[in-house]
């Protein structure tokens, strides 16, 4: 390793350099000793680095922040909409639209905060005080006066208050999930570890933000601020880029395209009527803004809001909580889900699975802290009293054991080490009463746990006063130690072969082994010395643990799968542990994975076709992370990232939907993230996934519902115009007919259920335009429909003598009834709605066409609306003209359905 001191102070060197050096070299390079710094250096050194504490993001003003909330072009069409209805007098509209864009702003200032906050978060996490060694004092000072080559004192409940180099420790365990997402705490120790370990291997550093969960330590001070881990995570927090959503992108094109078009067809209309026809260029004006009035879908914007608005109660509902209203439909865009493995995918309860003893191995059932299961071997349950060897084993599981096991609320939770609570669980599962047990086998000494030896030790004594030593650990400490092997109810010669194959074999399953063992000693003896036990050990047995799969979560994978979803796991865990469980749950057939140290060894091209294949990323760090989600992008993936800790947040923030844990996540994650599980179960992913795509469906039959009901009206004004007739309908009719129906009929569709096969069909392609060659052809069809109901029963009418405001007032009437049978149409987009469900099924739906027609009655028979709106009343002979020519349309479009879409009906 090349060390350079080149600029004048070590700290300024590469970070991930100082995990291969050793203590002296530490101290030698920041001129440091265990005497501290002296004030003079710390002085010097806080005018270099400045404070411990990382720096505030770059904000933007308020002002600033609402009124780029405007800068929309679907907003410039309502705004557009707005101000044709002021100049038509019609202000209680106007009033309508502009309350539409207050609220859509709004929604959009108060969610525009989310990166700031996300790296507020990162910020508080930061340990408020620490212990420091100044002039050969110890004392206690404000973390954010820490400076490089300070020496930190640390213990059970700190949080790391910078990133230490480790030289002095006892049994220091620190819980590293917010950077690395391992659940186990990591024991430190002081030896170099290699240029190459990754962060979750470098464990003679300790670093800032983590919690000391167990132990106490003596560190170095090596990096302060924005220097620290915890402050890299939060500057590349910062320069993440959010992406808008797909269906942004889409309205965004499509309000531009649709805007552009109804203003070069009013113009053509206007210089048309004028020129050709000779109309009065002041009538053209205002038969131009009517066909504007028609043909602008001001309801548009709100109906997806509510729709989007009504996505996020239904996923409350199912455990997930969105934080931004665009994320709901960019859920059903999702191709591919990045997640987490710890407490996601698993449980995150460690959990005795298999039991290896000398005559046979055990499988035990039941996951978690639930003290509930049974013993199999071969697939038959075993009798635990003929099993003296199992009896022993659990019996040391129990006695040499730390943890407690406490039921809260209905819920089974440990208290202490989550590997020593599975032990316990397991003793507990072969029916050892947890209370009376060690009451009966008192504890005189014990040996605690420590890395320099790694195993635990305790002495008990019975009623009868037999003195009998439990050990559990790793199984290279115990079995050096072991002479016999336990059978039954003998002791063999211990067989070293079989227990390290045996050991390979769990390990190789992503289990971690403990080996367990026992020694009788002499009734007089109450205390335990390391020689006691340094040989002549009987051996119990092997068990191996492991984090569970959720079950659930096995099923949503499959779910994913059929749903054309790829499922990839990104962990800080190791390799095997990851590929392991991703291969129990379905994610992946194969072993294949990639770790941590191998991205960085590739180009974004090659990472880019890896990505495409491999299902398995281990040792990934906050940048590999980052790294994924960016090359799944730049394939046209739309991703899903889920996660807990701080070094998933700039991940979380990049993905399209960045999605959190919101019981153990942490706040910088779910300030990062657009949804939060309030469960921390994938499989509330996919439930979330299936209501984005129910959402879409009903923004699509929206849109399907009021184009061509937009299109119908702006074709009957062009017909006018064309034919040389008086209008059908006035620009004041037009926006009732808008304003009524938008609120009711096209409302009903956004509560529409889920249609049946929606998670057996691939992921919609976002690279789409909004408005398909299907969908065209809908609003072209139902545009032609409406029109020629519309317009022919208003000409039939004024060709028998009708007078012009009762024609009107049948030819309104006509086009909302026509709109009443067409939303029956738009329940569903292909299937044929003639049955009972197509009919009855969306109840919004019956309600809607009972006010709309109550609105409609009001308009045609109340003397107020006939006074605003020059209607006249009509007679049940019209009505029935009017129903008729309803009907028509409706089978119209059910044949169309039936001899165009045959193919696209879901069976």
């Amino acid at each position: 390793m090349i060390l350079d001191n080149s600029s004048g102070n070590p700290a300024d060197r590469i970070q991930t350099e100082w995990h291969t050096c050793g203590s002296a070299q530490i101290n030698t390079l920041l001129e440091t000793s265990s005497q501290g710094l002296t004030s003079a250096q710390v002085s010097e050194r806080r005018q270099k680095y400045g404070p411990n504490r990382l720096p505030a993001p770059p904000r933007r003003s308020t002002l600033m922040r609402l009124m780029a909330q405007f800068n929309n072009v679907l907003i410039y069409v309502l705004m557009l909409a707005a101000l044709v209805t002021a100049a038509l007098g019609h202000h209680v509209d106007s009033g309508v639209i502009v309350a539409v864009v207050l609220i859509n702003a709004l929604v959009g200032f108060f969610q525009e905060g989310k990166a700031e906050k996300a790296i507020d978060a990162v910020r508080n996490m930061l340990s408020q005080q620490a212990v420091v060694i100044r002039n050969g004092h110890r004392q206690l000072v404000a973390a954010e006066e820490l400076v490089p080559g300070d020496i930190v004192f640390i213990q059970s409940g700190d949080r790391v208050p910078a990133d230490l180099h480790l030289h002095k420790l006892k049994e220091l365990n620190i819980d590293e999930a917010l950077l690395t997402g391992e659940s186990i705490p990591v024991i430190k120790q002081t030896e170099p570890v290699a240029a190459e370990a990754d962060l979750g291997d470098r464990t003679n550093l300790a670093f800032s933000g983590t919690l000391v969960s167990f132990g106490q330590g003596t560190g170095t001070v090596i990096a302060t601020g924005a220097d620290t881990e915890i402050g890299r995570i939060s500057t590349l927090l910062a320069e993440v880029t959010t992406l808008t959503t797909p269906l942004t992108r889409q309205l965004d094109s499509f309000a531009r395209w649709l805007t552009g078009s109804i203003l070069l067809i009013a113009i053509a209309t206007m210089m048309f009527g004028y020129w050709i026809r000779g109309y009065a260029l002041g009538d053209m004006f205002l038969a131009a803004v009517g066909l504007a009035v028609a043909a602008i879908p001001e309801g548009l914007p709100a109906i997806i809001t509510i729709a989007l608005a009504i996505g996020v109660q239904r996923m409350a509902k199912r455990r997930a909580i969105i934080r931004r209203l665009p994320a709901v439909e960019t859920l059903g865009s999702v191709s591919i889900i990045c997640s987490d493995k710890t407490g996601t995918l698993t449980r995150n309860e460690m959990t005795v699975t298999t039991v290896v003893m000398a005559r046979c191995s055990a499988d035990i059932s039941g996951v978690g802290y639930n003290p509930h299961g049974t013993f199999t071997c071969h697939h038959q349950d075993l009798n635990l009293h003929n099993q003296t060897e199992l009896q022993q084993l659990c019996r040391a599981s129990v006695l040499c054991n730390e943890a407690q096991l406490i039921q809260k609320e209905g819920e089974w939770l440990i208290e202490g080490d989550p590997t020593e609570g599975a032990l316990l669980v397991l003793g507990a599962k072969s029916g050892i009463d947890l209370r009376e047990f060690p009451l009966q086998m008192p504890r005189d000494d014990l040996i605690p746990f420590e890395s320099e030896h790694r195993f635990m030790a305790t002495l008990h004594h019975d009623h009868e006063g037999n003195a009998v030593v439990y050990i559990k650990g790793a199984i290279e400490a115990i079995l050096p130690r072991c002479q016999w092997q336990l059978e039954g109810d003998n002791t063999r010669p211990v067989d070293e072969a079989f227990w390290i194959s045996q050991q390979e074999q769990i390990a190789s399953q992503g289990k971690r082994t403990l080996a367990l063992a026992m020694h009788h000693l002499p009734e007089a003896h109450r205390t335990l010395h390391f020689d006691d036990i340094d040989n002549n050990l009987i051996l119990l047995g092997v068990v191996g643990i492991i984090d569970p799969p959720r079950d659930e979560a096995i099923e949503a994978v499959k779910k994913c799968h059929d749903a054309g979803i790829k499922v990839k796991m990104i962990t800080g865990d190791h390799v095997i542990t990851a590929t392991a469980i991703a291969m129990q749950m379905g994610i992946t057939e194969s072993p294949r994975a990639l770790t941590g140290h191998q991205i960085e060894q590739m180009t974004d091209s090659q990472l880019g076709d890896a990505v495409e294949d491999i299902d398995v990323f281990a040792r990934a760090s906050p940048e590999h992370k980052l790294r994924i989600v960016k090359c799944l992008q730049a394939r046209q993936h739309v991703v899903a990232m889920t996660g807990d800790g701080v070094n998933d947040a700039p991940s979380l923030k990049r993905a399209d939907v960045g999605t959190a844990m919101g019981v153990k996540g942490t706040e910088a994650a779910k300030e990062a993230s657009e949804m939060v599980l309030a469960d921390d179960n994938f499989a509330s992913i996919t439930y979330a996934i299936e209501e984005g795509r129910t959402v879409f469906d009903n923004i699509t039959k929206s849109i399907l519902f009021i184009l061509p009901t937009n299109g119908g009206e702006a074709l009957t004004v062009l017909a006018a115009i064309a034919l040389g007739t008086m209008l059908p309908v006035t620009p004041a009719q037009i926006l009732w007919v808008n304003m009524i129906t938008a609120v009711t009929l096209a409302l009903a569709l956004t509560f529409e259920p889920t249609e049946p096969g929606v998670m057996k069909r691939p992921p919609r392609n976002t690279r789409n335009a909004i408005l398909s060659p299907f969908m065209i052809w809908r609003i072209v069809f139902v545009s032609l429909l409406m029109v020629g109901g519309t317009f022919g029963l208003f000409l039939w009418e004024r060709s028998n003598g009708t007078g012009i405001d009762t024609a009107r007032t049948i030819a309104v009437n006509t086009l909302v009834v026509l709109e009443v049978f067409y939303l029956l149409n738009s329940r569903f987009l292909t299937r044929s709605v003639l049955n009972r469900d197509g009919i009855l099924g969306n109840r919004y739906a019956l309600y809607a066409i009972a006010l709309v027609m109550l609105f409609q009655l009001l308009f045609t028979y109340l003397p107020v609306m006939q006074l605003f709106f020059h209607t006249t009343p009509i007679t049940a002979t019209a009505w029935g003209k009017i129903l008729l020519v309803g009907c028509i349309v409706f089978i119209a479009v059910e044949l169309e359905k039936k001899l165009i879409h045959r193919s696209d009906v879901d069976e």
